[in-house]
């Protein structure tokens, strides 16, 4: 037996606690290296491009997570299903999905890209932007959409690697990936004053060259996971697309109440409401990939206990999840509710836009219990995915980031004044939780354990 499938049966064998961590901790440097590069962009942005600049990007988001939602839904539902399969000893069944999964996001990426550069302006325009901020997306817009492709694959391989006990690798090449963005901002906002397209050919490359240390894991004697670009049963790809719903409805519900923010903010308080909302966003950013990082890794484990019927260990993974999110999400508030206002001033000089830093350090007051529930309900809704349970786990996605936010801001919005909508999120977040909780309960660990045939079939 190879050391790597030694390794592999940390999942399904090893303590608890020190497997958890195991599998966390690269996952969370990786995706809190690629978190600070975004936070290194906005810093740049705001203090050498503008405000304007930075409402800009938060336009244009929208258009790139809807581009990216079919990607992490490919991936994670795939890597899901590759983890049962690993976890049923069936290697051959883990590799297939692999490949497919592959092949596919390359396919889609060609023709994201096609479709990207033809409908450009009618995206600017259906994102609600007018025709004076064109030329400003266009800057960063037109660079940056060729490297969607180099993202879909580097995604897939993140997962995957990761499942296939590369976790190392994969943080390590979102890392170097990180630092190498954080370098090109520098040197190109900073010194080269290329503005937005200086900021989006430092994510582009920096992407590309996470893409290029990944690459290094087929190199690898000790991997799994094997390629092969001929495949049956490509109805399969459907299935583990099923698996990563609640994923995909995350990613484009995500865009979706971004252009519903971003509207409301304009018809209200005008562009500086666009770009207060784009700081707090950052603000936000390094809490919610941490509490992605934790339901993602737990669906690692998870996935592989489920199909060996290691169901002890199920419930032991998310205590130890569960009491993670509770310290982080105790430890984000108190930063928020102390110190928000040197961290706006991180991203904008306070003498240039005074009514912009007031209005984020208000928007913060009234977002910051987002952390009280959102590590739960992805949490939870990470578990279901893991366990098979999409249609699940896609109702708390969907109430959590489209159906409860969306019906809430409208409501709020024409029965508060000002800027009071915003405490639509909070309040949509609180509601799925106890959804999500009533949820769990129905499917937790000692449920489908005790009834014989809970655990669907593929």
């Amino acid at each position: 037996m190879s050391n790597n499938l030694v390794d592999a049966r940390q999942a399904l064998e090893g303590s608890i606690v020190p497997t958890f961590f195991r599998y966390l901790i690269p996952s969370l440097v990786g995706l809190i290296a690629m978190t600070s590069a975004s936070l290194v962009d906005g810093i740049f942005i705001g203090n050498y491009v503008g405000v304007t600049a930075l409402a800009a990007i938060n336009l244009i988001i929208p258009i790139l997570t809807l581009l990216s939602g079919v990607g992490i839904m490919l991936s994670i539902g795939g890597s899901v299903r590759g983890g049962k399969y690993l976890g049923e000893g069936d290697t051959a069944a883990a590799s297939a999905i692999f490949s497919k999964v592959l092949l596919v996001l390359g396919l889609y990426g060609m023709v994201v890209l096609l479709l990207g550069f033809v409908f450009k302006e009618s995206l600017f325009a259906g994102l609600g932007a007018s025709k004076e901020l064109f030329p400003i997306m266009s800057e960063y817009y037109l660079v940056i959409l060729p490297f969607v492709l180099v993202q879909l694959i580097m995604v897939a391989l993140y997962f995957f690697m990761r499942l296939d006990d590369f976790p190392r690798l994969a943080a390590t090449a979102l890392a170097v990936g990180a630092l190498l963005n954080i370098t090109l901002d520098y040197v190109f906002i900073a010194v080269f004053e290329w503005g937005l397209a200086g900021a989006a050919l430092a994510t582009g490359l920096s992407q590309a060259l996470s893409l290029l240390v990944m690459i290094a894991y087929f190199f690898s004697p000790s991997r799994m996971l094997q390629v092969n670009l001929i495949q049956k049963n490509w109805g399969e790809v459907f299935q583990a697309a099923y698996n990563g719903l609640s994923e995909f409805i995350n990613e484009i519900s995500g865009a979706i109440i971004a252009f519903i923010c971003n509207w409301m903010l304009i018809q209200r308080v005008g562009i500086d409401g666009v770009a207060a909302i784009t700081v707090v966003n950052y603000l936000f950013l390094v809490g919610f990939m941490m509490f992605f990082a934790i339901s993602d890794s737990v669906q690692v484990m998870i996935s592989q206990n489920y199909g060996a019927g290691k169901h002890d260990r199920i419930r032991g993974f998310l205590k130890i999840s569960a009491l993670t999110i509770a310290t982080l999400s105790l430890s984000f508030i108190l930063v928020l509710t102390t110190v928000s206002e040197p961290l706006i001033y991180l991203f904008v000089d306070n003498r240039d836009s005074p009514e912009m830093v007031a209005l984020a350090k208000e928007l913060v007051t009234y977002v910051w219990p987002l952390f009280l529930f959102s590590g739960f309900n992805m949490l939870i809704s990470g578990y279901l995915t893991a366990i098979h349970l999409p249609l699940q786990s896609g109702v708390v996605a969907l109430c959590r980031s489209l159906i409860l936010p969306v019906g809430l801001l409208l409501t709020f919005y024409y029965l508060l004044a000002d800027h009071l909508f915003i405490l639509a999120l909070p309040v949509a977040e609180a509601f799925t939780f106890v959804l999500a909780l009533m949820i769990f309960l129905r499917h937790r660990p000692k449920k489908f354990n005790r009834v014989e045939g809970q655990r669907l079939s593929l």
